[in-house]
């Protein structure tokens, strides 16, 4: 594809989506669009007429499909333990893109993590539809938790090394990552 078609496609979406129309209300639902965008069903000629002749629901169905768009290519997240961290217990850290928290639970003399999956994450949906095995990593490679989300998006399981969570971090180089397990 050329610089003047990819022009004239931005031009022509922006032309669409812009326009607005009195009375505009979104046409189709959200679940027919997601048949649409997955393939499962085509929308039918009535369907697609009432998408063009709607500006709101052409920008649902674009916000959809970049949302799908989005949830696809996630690979993982990362994120590092942040110096204002160092001064008491470590009771959470965060991915640098904002999607996920692991918590960390003293339980006596044991620590619990905790992975949370953020509910406005791009891929959320996609991952608690069909939550894939996901692993938690330390700076040095070792892991920390592996399993699957649970209905909350939450992935619990006892701390594994014989140091607290902060100083287990600090010697690892500060990193965590976050990401599914390909089998």
């Amino acid at each position: 594809m050329t610089s003047q078609d990819t022009q004239s496609l931005t031009l022509r979406e922006r032309l669409m989506l812009g326009r607005r129309v009195e009375g505009d209300r979104l046409m189709l639902t959200d679940a027919a669009i997601r048949e649409a965008l997955e393939g499962n069903r085509p929308l039918a000629r009535a369907e697609r007429e009432a998408l063009e002749a709607s500006p709101l629901t052409l920008r649902r169905f674009r916000h959809l499909a970049l949302e799908r768009r989005a949830a696809e290519a996630w690979l993982g997240s990362s994120g590092m333990l942040r110096a204002a961290a160092g001064a008491g217990p470590l009771t959470g850290l965060a991915t640098d893109d904002g999607c996920w928290t692991l918590h960390f639970v003293e339980d006596g003399e044991r620590w619990q993590v905790i992975l949370a999956l953020a509910a406005d994450a791009p891929f959320a949906a996609r991952l608690m539809r069909d939550p894939p095995l996901l692993r938690v990593r330390d700076g040095a490679g070792a892991v920390v938790l592996q399993g699957h989300l649970d209905a909350d998006g939450e992935c619990e399981g006892a701390w594994p090394f014989a140091s607290n969570p902060a100083p287990h971090f600090q010697r690892h180089g500060g990193g965590f990552a976050i990401e599914p397990v390909r089998t």
